[in-house]
């Protein structure tokens, strides 16, 4: 088991880009901004604050140079957005973000699915995006979708994770996300595939994006922790979720991370108050959502203290 003598933790809110792109309802650019500034004022230190996608194909993300403008304003924030394409990442560069996110599942039949195209042509365009971002400050971050199996083709072979793995590190990938995108993930298997990552990463950072489709999302942070993770994705109230998992429920819930990690003695920064009263910004304008969580409806228990920095 890996040293946790140096118990720190980052917790990467994902809502504003995973948990929004698949909503019908559109949140007010005003609102987008309340709650990058609350998220932070709550201790939240990443944020992947919106996808640079055509505003005709998503709608949501038509002011997203506008977030992302006001998300570098906030010192001390590391702002990151996905991009699917080289005309995404020139967008985003221009701008000056700090991380550029591409996506490419392990799964063939999930890539088609969803972005229509094959491993190959994905895996091409990343080769043009880290081009593209030579030379600049932005870190480079190649995600792996469907790592631990897929509704389409069920489980996913290592092998296939791995060779994505090594020929996003061998085309400039700085750091990488492993996806539990369909809730498949167990402990056990966490602990298995993350072993194996980090030795090919050699240093890199790797960071877990779990789902709580089947209720393990909280068991399998716990297992990234025993394995060596220090960087989790969620999203406020659990929002988000994958198309291709019918019925699948979202993200892991941010505020319910916080609280497990403090409770475990891990310190993530956050003020788990702050941060639940961040779900009033979503309440208020996103009637049809429905917030998820424990720790927002049950409460801190008495005398809870948070981790020791």
């Amino acid at each position: 088991m890996p040293d946790e003598g140096h118990k720190q933790v980052r917790l990467r809110e994902v809502g504003l880009r995973d948990g929004l792109q698949g909503i019908p309802q559109i949140l007010p650019t005003a609102a987008k901004l309340a709650w990058i500034d609350a998220e932070f004022a709550a201790g939240v230190r990443e944020i992947e604050v919106c996808s640079f996608v055509p505003a005709k194909l998503m709608p949501q993300f038509a002011d997203a140079a506008d977030v992302v403008r006001h998300a570098l304003a906030v010192e001390g924030l590391t702002v990151a957005v996905l991009v699917p394409n080289v005309r995404g990442a020139e967008s985003a560069l221009e701008l000056g973000v700090h991380k550029l996110n591409y996506v490419t599942s392990a799964s063939e039949r999930h890539n088609r699915a969803n972005v229509r195209r094959s491993r190959e042509e994905s895996l091409e365009g990343f080769r043009q995006v880290a081009r593209l971002a030579e030379g600049t400050t932005t870190t480079l971050v190649g995600g792996v979708s469907t790592a631990f199996g897929c509704t389409i083709e069920g489980p996913v072979a290592h092998r296939q994770v791995m060779d994505l793995v090594q020929r996003y590190i061998d085309a400039g990938a700085r750091e990488i996300v492993l996806g539990d995108t369909v809730g498949y993930a167990n402990p056990s298997a966490i602990r298995e595939l993350v072993d194996r990552v980090l030795g090919a990463a050699a240093g890199l950072p790797v960071a877990l994006h779990l789902h709580d489709t089947r209720g393990l999302g909280l068991a399998n942070v716990v297992a990234g922790l025993q394995a060596g993770i220090r960087d989790f994705d969620s999203a406020l109230g659990g929002m988000g979720g994958c198309p291709h998992a019918p019925g699948a429920s979202g993200n892991i819930v941010s505020e319910d991370l916080a609280f497990l990690l403090e409770s475990m003695g891990w310190n993530s920064g956050i003020d788990i108050r702050k941060l639940v009263q961040v779900r009033d910004i979503l309440k208020k304008e996103l009637h049809e959502v429905e917030l998820l969580g424990a720790i927002a409806k049950a409460g801190l228990p008495i005398g809870f203290a948070v981790a020791d920095a």
